[in-house]
């Protein structure tokens, strides 16, 4: 998954490069964050700005927040 950030007035852009397992990501950010449903971390190819979108919402985050806390998990699973 490749995510350019676009909207974000005052910021660069900022890609977003996925990579390693969803499942097991996706697993440890509801553990990390149990107010995450199934649905709420649900990835489909070509809708990620779907899954950023239900992110920022359920985690009340901004669009930069959500990257980082995507990048941590992501480290902490590897």
């Amino acid at each position: 998954m490749e995510i350019k950030n676009k909207g974000e007035q005052n910021k660069s852009n900022e890609f977003f490069k996925f990579s390693g397992d969803w499942s097991k990501q996706s697993k440890a950010l509801k553990v990390k964050y149990p107010k995450l449903t199934e649905e709420d971390v649900k990835f489909e190819t070509g809708k990620e700005t779907d899954l950023f979108k239900r992110l920022e919402t359920k985690l009340d985050k901004n669009r930069s927040e959500v990257i980082g806390i995507l990048r941590a998990n992501y480290q902490a699973t590897i």
